[in-house]
Formats: structure tokens, sequence, C-alpha cells
């Protein structure tokens, strides 16, 4: 994430010199002058061309012993083959969304076989949707009650009955193949038995050493510990279903003495939290080391903001636009859009960007460094707001009114390099995009997102026709919060824009999931990516989200163990492209190694 001086734009720099399309804006075309035509003659025109000229360049010499007239090298006539693009491919699917006994899918032996199905498609990126532990009201990953944390109920369990922290008769039956998952019940059943497994690898005596292994994550992850204690007090009874910014001062304010006493009133509980953290981090970074040994890399996803009731507000309330007593001065969202009339209103609290700078950013640095043991790539969701925000009254009912403020700017990004290097970032620029915004993108090096259900409307310069896509970018047919392929086309798309769609690309019928992805896999963007749901060509009873509605989200699964083997034929439909647009892995795609190369992926015996 160099950011190198002459990609910054900024004030009137950016106006003249950085376009919305991610690429230098040339100067404005004039319109040809149209002269009178001469009778039996062709219509005379005169036009002023739009280039302008630019300023010589210094060129270095590729022969400085060398004076013009010399005989140059005998190879120098044959330039070998054009150098790889390094292009990609991959597909989004959130883990609780993979094949599975229990309900919902985890990160066990389901996940490897998606990984495998990826590696023999050519594929070379899974992304996924925030792993953060969900609320519990919608589910949904975007609300997540601690940043830094993982989703626990991911923990797979037969890998725990394998390692011996569960038993084979504690078990529940396998359960019928549901379309859509019931998290709240899953979590009734499931939470008390990864508590019992937590139990075992706290107390049991052979597993000595799977403890001393827990004990090294917490020391390198020393935030773990307030994690712990604010979802211990969430369960106090005295406690429980409040807000923390209604807790007694003492809970609310972090009064040292009554958080002493609450980490000794309970140590068990909050090792029990910590040890499933562990387990989590184990099992997620086995996933990770199989993936990218098959060449899979793994693209997180990172909601800008965190929701209110999080340890990461309560713990650090001087980093966040609060009242005094911790409730929200202005909340987060996003003016009327395409996804919404009303505006999006997130309601999280906002950032004192001011206090972050104070800091060096730590908090950041913090954040993004725990996103790099996860992953290979994280998107940033709402990217935009690094440059400018949207602030809302915390008592309004819509985001259609209020205030646009200046975010951090690639000051925040220059402290993530001094401090960790190279950050492989996807910034999510979707929605209102201003000037700005793509030359803060620019200016770190980061690609963009480019989304072909959007492409259909506003004329030829539209920034998400194929004909418009830069090279640095993330094209996707349709993302998780839009409709399937087939449902916008079913439902959503306008009679004007399937007759564009149809002479744009040549689609004969109305196979428009596939005509979507083979249009993502031609273009010139570097990565590009698509949905489970539109391999499948489902319609949107199987949409992961409608934004703007909180209820009915998040649950769909892709269905039974054998669905990688119905998509036999998709898969070579998709490995076929890949290979004709030049974005398989480099040394081609390989086959899956035989079922034993797993055999101890998950195991710490």
């Amino acid at each position: 994430m160099a950011l190198p001086a002459a990609l910054r734009c900024s004030g009137a720099a950016s106006a003249a010199g950085c376009s919305t399309s991610g690429r230098r804006a040339a100067a404005p075309t004039p319109a040809p002058v149209r002269a009178a035509p001469r009778r039996g003659s062709l219509a005379a025109w005169s036009f002023t061309s739009p280039l302008v000229a630019a300023s010589v360049q210094p060129m270095p010499d590729p022969f400085p012993g060398l004076q013009p007239g010399d005989d140059l090298p005998e190879e120098y006539g044959n330039p070998g083959p054009n150098p790889p693009k390094n292009r990609r491919a991959g597909v989004v699917l959130h883990p609780t969304s993979l094949p599975g006994k229990y309900g919902m899918g985890e990160i066990g032996a389901e996940a490897f076989r998606f990984v495998d199905w990826l590696a023999e498609t050519g594929m070379q990126l899974w992304q996924l949707l925030p792993l953060v532990p969900p609320e519990s009201t919608y589910w949904s990953p975007y609300s997540g009650l601690d940043a830094l944390c993982g989703h626990t109920l991911l923990i797979p369990l037969e890998e725990l009955a394998e390692m011996g922290l569960l038993r084979s008769e504690e078990l529940p039956g396998e359960q019928a193949v549901q379309l859509h998952a019931d998290f709240s019940a899953v979590a009734e059943w499931k939470v008390p038995l990864l508590d019992k497994a937590a139990l075992r690898l706290l107390q049991g005596a052979e597993f000595e050493s799977l403890r001393a292994q827990m004990q090294a994550f917490r020391t390198e992850n020393a935030w773990v510990e307030q994690s712990a204690l604010f979802s211990v007090l969430t369960e106090q009874p005295e406690l429980a279903g409040k807000a923390w910014w209604d807790w007694p001062a003492a809970f609310r304010d972090r009064d040292p003495d009554t958080m002493a006493k609450a980490r000794a009133d309970n140590a068990e509980r909050i090792n029990t939290f910590i040890a499933l953290q562990f387990l989590f981090d184990h099992f997620w970074k086995s996933l990770k080391s199989y993936a990218n040994a098959r060449g899979i890399g793994l693209v997180g996803d990172m909601p800008i903001y965190v929701g209110g009731q999080s340890a990461d507000v309560w713990a650090n309330r001087d980093l966040f636009e609060l009242q005094p007593d911790g409730t929200p001065a202005l909340v987060s969202g996003v003016p009327p859009d395409a996804f919404s009339a009303t505006g999006q209103l997130w309601g999280s609290p906002l950032y004192d960007w001011k206090a972050h700078a104070a800091e060096g950013f730590a908090w950041w640095r913090q954040r993004i460094a725990r996103s790099m043991q996860l992953y290979d790539e994280t998107r940033i969701d709402h990217f935009r707001a690094f440059a400018g925000y949207w602030a809302v009254a915390a008592d309004a009912e819509t985001a259609m009114v209020g205030t646009w403020k200046k975010g951090p700017g690639v000051d925040l990004f220059q402290a993530l390099e001094d401090s960790l290097g190279s950050v492989p970032i996807l910034a999510e620029d979707l929605g209102v995009i201003t000037r700005d915004v793509v030359a803060l993108r620019q200016a770190i090096g980061a690609p963009g997102m480019v989304v072909l259900q959007f492409a259909w409307g506003g004329g030829p310069t539209n920034t998400h026709l194929s004909h418009n896509i830069y090279d640095n970018c993330f094209v996707y047919p349709g993302t998780h919060d839009n409709q399937t392929a087939v449902g916008w086309w079913k439902q959503g798309a306008q009679v004007e824009e399937k007759a564009l769609i149809r002479r744009y690309t040549g689609m004969t019928d109305d196979d428009v999931a596939y005509c979507f992805i083979r249009e993502a896999l031609k273009s010139c963007a570097q990565t590009a990516v698509v949905t489970m749901q539109d391999i499948m060509r489902l319609d949107d009873t199987a949409r992961m989200n409608t934004p703007g509605r909180a209820a009915g989200n998040w649950t769909w699964r892709v269905g039974g163990s054998d669905v990688w083997r119905q998509l036999r034929d998709e898969q070579a439909q998709l490995r076929g492209w890949i290979q004709e647009y030049d974005r398989a892995p480099p040394g081609g795609i390989r086959a899956a190694p035989p079922a034993p190369g797993r055999a101890g992926t998950t195991s710490f015996l």
C-alpha cells in the first residue's frame, strides 16, 4: 500500500485530475463543429482533438552503452511472450452458508471441501462476510459485538469430538438440510456444548499442551481480556439486556475497583470465553493454511463502523463521538442511494477522528493487524467514509437528513503502512462516490469495486459498463447486497435495461447469471468475483441481504454435502472461461489432493 506523492489528489488537484472511473481524466472533449456541406460532395467536418500534448517524461535507456546507429543485441527482435497479467477469479460465500449436519455452516470438513472445489475450478479467492460475533436479534455480521473476536458458532462440532473436547454421544443428531439457517435455534443447543468443550480444555489433564497454546494466544492477543470482561458483564442479571450506557455508573465508566472485582468473581466465565476464542482462532487458521496451500487466498470483510453495544466502544469511549453518558452524539448511515430511497440508517457511533490521530491511529493499527492474521486481503466496507462520511442525528428515524463530515484521509493509511508494512485492502467504493474518494483509493493503490447490475443506466459513461472498467478493481455481477442475477432479471430489470444487455453482451437467452459471470471474467479487471447464488442460477429466495431491511437476511445456505458434485457442469463451464480469459492460477488448475491430505489439519494432538 505504497503512498507515492504523485498519486495523491486533493482539493483543486483532485477536481482537475482524478476521475471516478479510477483513471486520469482526459481534458473535456469539445463538440465537433460541422461546416456547411458542398453540393455533390461528402459533408465537411472540422474537429478539434481532445488530446492535449503532455510534456516529455524521462525514459530509462535500456542500452546505455550504445549510441544511435549502433547494432542492438541479437535477441532484440525476439521479445518473447507477453508478461502474465496475474488476473484472478473468486467466489463470495459466507461460512454460515456452507453445507453441514447441524443447522448452519461451520469451519470444519465442509469448508475444506469448498476450498477443494474452488481450487479445482481454477478460482484463487474465497471472499467472506465479516466473521465477528453478530448481534443475536437479526444476526447481521455487519453489526458485530466485537471487532476483533470470532463468531464461535462457526466452531465445528465433529472436530471438537475428534480432539476429545466433546464425546460422540454428546453430539446432536444430524438435522435435515434447510436452505435457511435458524441461528437462534442453533445457538440454543450449541452454546452449552461449546461451553462444555471449553471447560474440558481448561480442566482436563490430557489437554495440558493445548492449554499452553491457549495461553500463548492469550498473551499475543491481549485485547481478548477486555472482550471477555465485556461479554461476561452482559450476562450479569443486573446488566443483561441493557445497553452498556444504561448500566450503573461504576460498570458504565469502568471503575477500576469494580472491574477488578468483576474479573475475580467471573474468572471461570472469562476463561471459557477466551478458550472459545482460541478454538475459533485455531480452526480458522488451519483452514486458512490449507486454502493458501491450495492457492486460495481469503478476502475478509471489515465493516468500517462497530456497533455501539460492543466492547470496542465501551472500552474506548474517548475514540468515539459520544455524549457524557455514553450515548451516541451522532450516528452512521448513508443518504438515499440505489439501495434505499430513504438512505440507510446504521446507527453506529461515529469515530472521533481527532482523538484517533492523537494516538497515532493505534486502535486502527490493532484492528488491521488482527485482520491480517485472519485473511490475505481485507475488503473495507464503506471505504468512502475515510474521505467523507454522513453524520445523522442519533434520534433520526431515517438517514435522509444528515451532514457530510471530513474523514481522516491518507494520514490513517500512512500510519498503517508505517506500522504494519503493506496492507492489502479492497476499497468498497459503491454509492455516492465523490472525487476525493477516488483520489484516496488511488493514493493508497487499493482496488475498488465495480458491479455489473449497476451498469445499465446513465449512458455509455457508466463506470460499471465493461468498456469503462479499470484494471485495478474487483468486478462483480452482483454482491451479497444485490438481488441475485436471476432475481434481478425477473423482478428488478427494466425493459430498456434488458434490451441494452442483449445488445451489449449478445445474450440470446435468459441465462443472465452466466452472461454476467462471463462479462466479469472476460473484463480487464484484475479480479473477478461471483456469488455462489449466481453460480447456482438461483432467484431471490436465495438472496443474502436486502439493505435497509433489518429482518430476514443472512440465513441462506447452499444445500447438502452433495452440492459440489451437483455443480459439475457449472464447474466445467467456469473452469473453461477461467482458462480462456487468462485467470487461471500460476502453474495451471490443480486437481484435488487425495483425501488423507487433509488429515490432521484441525488436530492439536
